[in-house]
């Protein structure tokens, strides 16, 4: 396993991170399984490991915790925060009074005294960037979190983050988590340029694209939409969507490619995520053992120059053949207020 440095803040972390969404009710449930593998992947030589308080609601936090008793400080440990836990209001979002709830409930769950990385999970357009910023460089001074970061940040709020921070003296984003994959190469547009010109990490989620890298689906075959992934998003799978044919379409010649220089799929989609200059990690999210071994036997995996010139006549660069991000879309697109005047200050005259 090959390490590089998180973000110029002088922390090695392996080029694979391992990401623990599916340890988990909705996951895989049981916790002695989950904490075998997180072992087997330390044992493998991954340092990295990356949670979130979300993932069922707290229930990973708590498998993690488990697991790294006796390793913890051999491990770069990463959480994130934003989303809604549990009932009423102010339990979620990026403002001082939650984060400063939610890093404490973190700590405990992780049983941990310091957060290696403290990710913003996503933007909150209700809260004040500096808001954010000043409650984390608070946390960095307690000594609670060594880093923070964001996750899914488009990249001009990034910019401002970076602006805000140099202009009041705060600490900065030190990295960002996209969704990336070979489906979905939007960010090496935009937002890789400005991850790599502020010299931030990247840890990159989804490289296997939901599952679409994986082998599990195919053009011409029926998938069913009542078990796994389908379920929560159907309209991401069903064949009879364009979108979704796209995929099939490319996915049969990666098969091909994959077959062509002897890895599977899934080596071949993480390998090409972690061949960009602005990755720093991949975040690999098995949830069995065999899938985490099929991953890691492709840790080796160079793409040559020729594997990497076919992915880019399939998908172009800087090409989605899907949102990624299509569950969160920012707000500038679902507040319809944003992109509408008041009806009598539509006409240009």
């Amino acid at each position: 396993m090959r390490y590089r440095i998180l973000g110029g803040t002088g922390i090695e972390v392996s080029a694979y991170c391992l990401g623990t969404m599916m340890f988990q009710a909705v996951g895989n449930p049981d916790h002695d399984d989950c904490v075998r593998i997180i072992h087997a992947a330390l044992d493998q030589g991954i340092n990295f490991v990356d949670t979130a308080d979300m993932y069922g609601v707290g229930e990973s936090e708590e498998i993690v915790g488990k697991a790294l008793r006796g390793r913890r400080d051999d491990v770069v440990l990463a959480t994130k925060v934003h989303f809604q836990m549990g009932e009423g209001r102010n339990r979620g979002g990026n403002s001082r009074r939650w984060i400063l709830t939610a890093v404490e409930d973190s700590l405990r769950r992780l049983d941990t005294d310091w957060i290696d990385l403290y990710q913003v999970h996503r933007p909150d357009p209700s809260t004040d960037i500096e808001e954010t910023l000043s409650v984390l460089s608070d946390l960095v001074r307690q000594g609670k979190i060594r880093a923070f970061g964001c996750s899914t940040f488009p990249p001009e709020e990034i910019v401002e983050a970076h602006h805000v921070s140099e202009r009041r003296g705060l600490g900065r984003f030190r990295t960002e988590q996209p969704p990336y994959s070979i489906l979905a190469r939007g960010i090496e547009t935009s937002l890789l340029p400005v991850c790599a010109r502020y010299g931030m990490g990247v840890l990159v989620w989804s490289p296997l694209a939901f599952g679409f890298l994986t082998g599990k689906y195919r053009k011409n075959q029926p998938v069913d939409l009542s078990t796994g992934r389908p379920t929560i998003r159907p309209e991401r799978f069903d064949p009879a969507i364009a979108e979704n044919a796209a995929k099939l379409d490319a996915v049969e010649q990666l098969v091909e490619l994959a077959a062509s220089i002897g890895c599977t799929l899934p080596q071949l989609a993480v390998a090409f995520t972690v061949a960009h200059p602005a990755v720093t990690s991949a975040i690999i999210g098995p949830r069995t053992m065999p899938q985490l071994e099929d991953l890691l036997k492709g840790a080796a995996l160079t793409l040559d120059d020729a594997t990497l010139d076919r992915i880019d006549e399939i998908v172009p660069p800087g090409t989605d053949l899907y949102h990624p991000n299509a569950p969160f879309p920012p707000r500038s697109l679902t507040d319809t207020a944003r992109r509408r005047r008041p009806l009598a200050d539509r006409a240009a005259a």
